[in-house]
């Protein structure tokens, strides 16, 4: 199996030339070196500038100053030939992809989600996948990923009550097909929450695995979700 990998050093400050897919919030600042910027937007509502003000703080708690370099962002041993300790992997025949996760975890019903697993104890530490049709055949054919992926983190994932954060973001090509992979946060008032989510096209379908937990717990799980992240591979369908 061919790997390639392409870890970005900086981010670019989202365009948004993608179509929203949802209302509109306010976008994540982004500075050239990547790192989301703690800025309050003064035209913002005092609940809004309360939820900004609540995510700079969470963000220098949980993940010190600014975002992990992409030399912490590494590939995962996911793509040797043999599964890691501690993991299941989950294959679908029918719809095309395979993932691993937690040898814990349980299978469970997401809503408007194709497969997921979660912690038998923690319902919101999971993985989920979903997909719809397209007419694209390669990530590259929606737009730049810094565009797409500001507008998924901002207009698709989070609530309008919530701010998000991009903390990084991954490239590569695996057989041939293109994934992304990217670090997020979203943060409400009294409770945050991070992810990784990568998105690849295939099989005439858009895929996006998403797999976090609650913000107390990133630190300690972040390494662990992230060979989930890595893991997600589509392939064709017989």
């Amino acid at each position: 199996m061919a790997v390639s990998s392409l870890s970005l050093s900086f981010i670019s400050k989202p365009k948004f030339g993608v179509q929203s897919w949802a209302s509109q919030s306010e976008p994540a600042a982004i500075s050239a070196h990547g790192i989301p910027k703690c800025s309050i937007n003064t035209s913002s509502t005092d609940e809004q500038k309360s939820v900004q003000s609540v995510s700079c703080k969470r963000r220098e708690l949980v993940f010190g100053l600014g975002a992990l370099s992409v030399n912490s962002f590494p590939i995962s041993p996911v793509f040797a030939e043999e599964k890691p300790d501690n993991y299941e992997v989950f294959v679908d025949k029918v719809d095309g992809y395979s993932y691993y996760y937690p040898s814990d975890w349980r299978e469970f019903d997401f809503r408007g989600h194709d497969s997921a697993f979660k912690d038998s104890h923690l319902q919101l530490q999971n993985v989920r996948l979903s997909f719809i049709p397209t007419n694209k055949t390669d990530i590259h054919d929606i737009g730049p990923m810094d565009e797409v992926v500001a507008n998924l983190i901002n207009n698709v994932y989070s609530a309008p009550t919530q701010v998000a954060d991009l903390l990084n973001m991954q490239e590569r090509n695996i057989d041939g097909r293109n994934y992304c992979t990217f670090e997020y946060v979203l943060t409400s008032p009294n409770f945050a929450r991070a992810a990784f989510a990568t998105i690849a096209i295939g099989n005439g379908r858009y895929y996006t695995l998403i797999v976090g937990a609650n913000e107390r717990r990133w630190r300690k799980y972040r390494n662990q979700l992230k060979v989930v992240a890595d893991s997600f591979k589509v392939f064709d369908m017989i």
